[in-house]
């Protein structure tokens, strides 16, 4: 019997033993989008997967964010965390800190069910590349804006916060 989009997809709380696919999509997704800001991608810390395993069960231990995952036809291709911004300089009281899916599921419904999952319609804050299209439009359609705020991040020159 055919599945149905709703089916195909699902979001659920990450679990400890999601750590290594957490990981594994973090340095993904990361080498897919900011790749191109490093002379050799191969040899760059920034997209290594073993030093986010240690990383990603410490935090799922922890609970240092709620952490869900997406499911695709029952295969995790990305997650989001959120997290309380404890900083009085801070734009809101909470931050949207990560969201990737891999690049072979965009389009598929998975960031906008991990947002609305773990953030909803709540005022948060976050951080992207300026040099992000994809990303800009993503949150600019969930009612994100820019506040003038930047930063840099790893191999990213410039990052910008963006609000709503």
């Amino acid at each position: 019997m055919p599945t149905t989009d709703d089916e195909a997809l699902d979001v659920r709380p990450a679990e400890r033993d999601d750590a290594v696919t957490i990981a594994t999509i973090h340095a993904t997704s990361w080498r897919e989008t900011y790749g191109r800001f490093v002379d050799d991608p191969d040899t760059s810390p920034w997209f290594a997967v073993d030093r986010r395993i240690g990383m990603w069960r410490e935090n799922l231990d922890r609970g240092a964010f709620t952490t869900l995952v997406a499911r695709l036809d029952g295969e995790i291709v990305g997650f989001a965390a959120v997290q309380p911004v404890d900083d009085p300089a801070a734009a809101r009281a909470e931050e949207l800190t990560m969201l990737y899916v891999l690049g072979r599921a965009h389009g598929s419904g998975a960031g906008q069910a991990l947002l609305d999952a773990v953030l909803g319609d709540r005022p948060a804050q976050l951080w992207v590349a300026a040099d992000n299209p994809r990303a800009h439009a993503f949150y600019r359609r969930n009612g994100f804006r820019p506040d003038g705020a930047e930063s840099s991040f790893g191999p990213i020159p410039r990052t910008v916060r963006l609000v709503r």
